[in-house]
C-alpha cells in the first residue's frame, strides 16, 4: 500500500468548525500557505515515509504547479501529486509543464486530473461549459497529453481541441501516474480510458466496492486494468477514547442549523460524488459518535466540508483495521489528511503506519 498526505495550500484549521465563513473570516484560525509553513508539512510527510503529497485547485488556494515546483526544491524524495483542471490549460503546454517538472525535480510528478468544480467556480475562470462536455473536454485533453508524450509529433482534431504537430523539445523518461476520480458514469468511462489510479471518496466500503466493480468492469472493456485509491481524513489517537475525544471538539461549537444549511446545499450539489457524501447523514448534528456511518468510519468533516467528508477513526490499530478492510477491497494508495495536518500526520505517521509496514494482523 502506497500513503499520500493532503497538502493544504488554501491554509489549515484546527477544527471542522473552523471553516465555517470566507477566507478572510477564517484567516485568524488559519495555519498560513506560506512557503516556511508549507515546507514544514513537506518535510515530515518525507521524514514520515509518505509518498506524495496532494494539492487541491481552484479559486480558493495557491497555484498547485508553482507551489509544488517550490517546495520540491526545498524536500529531496517525496514526490507531488498535482490536481489541475483541463478547461483552463492548453494540452500542449500541459505536456511540456509536466516535462519541465520531471527533469527539475527529479521526476517526482503525478497528475490529479479534476474535470471541474461547481458553475460558479468554474466561471470564474471563463469556462461556461456544462459538465457533461466537460467531461468529453477531459477525455480529449488527456488523449493529447498523452499523444505528446509518446510520439515525435502528435496531430489532433476533435469536439474542443485542433493540435497540429504538438512535439516536446525534451522527452518525458519518465511518464507521472495520472489519477482520476469521480462517480458520475461519464467520469467512470474517462477513468476507464485514460486513468492509471482511479481515486474515491472514503464511502462505507460496501458502497466504494460496488464503484469499484464498476470501473474495472468499464476498464476491462477497454483491455485495461487500473489501480484504486482512496481519498480519506483520519482522527488517529494512541487510545479509541482519545480519538472520540478529539472528534467531539472537531465539531465543538458548530450550530444545528449551520449543519442543516449545508447538508441541504451539499445535496443540491452538480456533483454525484459530493451529493453521495451528504447521503451518508441525515443533516442532523447530535454527537460525534452519532456521526459513525460504518465502524471506525466518521463522517464528521461532511458537516461544514465540501468535497472528502469521512474520517478513519480510534486507536492506531482500529484505523489501521479500517485500511486493511479496504486494502481487501483493492484499494493500494490511501491520500489522507486531518485537524491540523501537521499533527495528525504525526499521529499517522508514527502510530499507524508502523503497524501497517510491520505486517501487524489487522481486521
Amino acid at each position: 500500500m502506497k500513503f499520500h498526505w493532503y497538502l493544504p495550500t488554501h491554509g489549515d484549521t484546527t477544527t471542522i468548525a473552523d471553516n465555517r465563513g470566507s477566507a478572510s473570516e477564517r484567516v485568524q484560525s488559519h495555519l498560513q500557505p506560506t512557503l516556511e509553513n508549507l515546507t514544514a508539512l513537506v518535510r515530515s510527510a518525507e521524514d514520515l515515509g509518505f509518498e506524495a503529497a496532494l494539492t487541491p485547485t481552484g479559486s480558493h488556494c495557491e497555484d498547485s504547479w508553482l507551489a509544488t515546483a517550490a517546495l520540491a526544491q526545498h524536500s529531496r524524495r517525496l514526490k507531488f501529486l498535482v490536481a489541475f483542471r483541463p478547461g483552463v490549460l492548453s494540452p500542449t503546454l500541459a505536456a511540456q509543464q509536466v516535462s519541465t517538472y520531471q527533469r527539475f525535480t527529479g521526476n517526482r510528478l503525478a497528475l490529479n486530473i479534476v474535470t471541474g468544480g461547481d458553475d460558479l467556480e468554474m466561471r470564474r475562470y471563463g469556462d461556461g461549459v456544462d459538465k457533461a462536455a466537460r467531461y468529453r473536454r477531459t477525455a480529449e485533453f488527456l488523449t493529447v497529453v498523452r499523444g505528446a508524450w509518446s510520439n515525435p509529433e502528435f496531430s489532433f482534431r476533435g469536439e474542443f481541441y485542433d493540435v497540429a504537430a504538438a512535439r516536446m523539445a525534451y522527452p518525458v523518461d519518465t511518464l507521472p501516474t495520472v489519477y482520476f476520480g469521480g462517480s458520475s458514469p461519464e467520469a467512470i468511462e474517462v477513468a476507464a480510458e485514460h486513468a492509471d489510479v482511479y481515486l474515491t471518496w472514503g464511502e462505507p466500503p460496501e458502497q466504494v466496492a460496488e464503484k469499484i466493480e464498476r470501473v474495472r468492469d468499464a476498464a476491462a472493456r477497454r483491455g485495461r486494468e487500473l489501480r484504486f485509491g482512496l481519498r480519506l481524513h483520519t482522527v488517529a489517537r494512541p487510545t479509541e477514547e482519545q480519538a472520540w475525544r478529539r472528534a467531539d471538539e472537531l465539531i465543538a461549537g458548530l450550530s444545528a442549523d449551520e449543519v442543516r444549511r449545508a447538508h441541504e446545499r451539499y445535496l443540491a450539489s452538480g456533483s454525484e460524488g459530493q451529493r453521495r457524501m451528504a447521503a451518508l447523514t441525515t443533516g442532523e448534528l447530535v454527537d460525534a459518535r452519532s456521526l459513525e456511518v460504518h465502524p471506525g468510519l466518521w463522517a464528521g468533516p461532511s458537516l461544514l466540508r465540501d468535497g472528502a467528508g469521512t474520517a478513519a477513526i480510534g486507536s492506531y490499530r482500529q484505523v489501521a483495521d479500517v485500511f486493511a478492510e479496504y486494502a481487501r477491497l483493492g484499494i493500494s494508495e490511501f491520500v489522507l489528511s486531518g485537524y491540523p495536518q501537521a499533527d495528525e500526520i504525526r499521529h499517522v505517521g508514527e502510530g499507524v503506519l508502523p503497524l501497517v509496514r510491520a505486517g501487524v494482523p489487522v481486521g
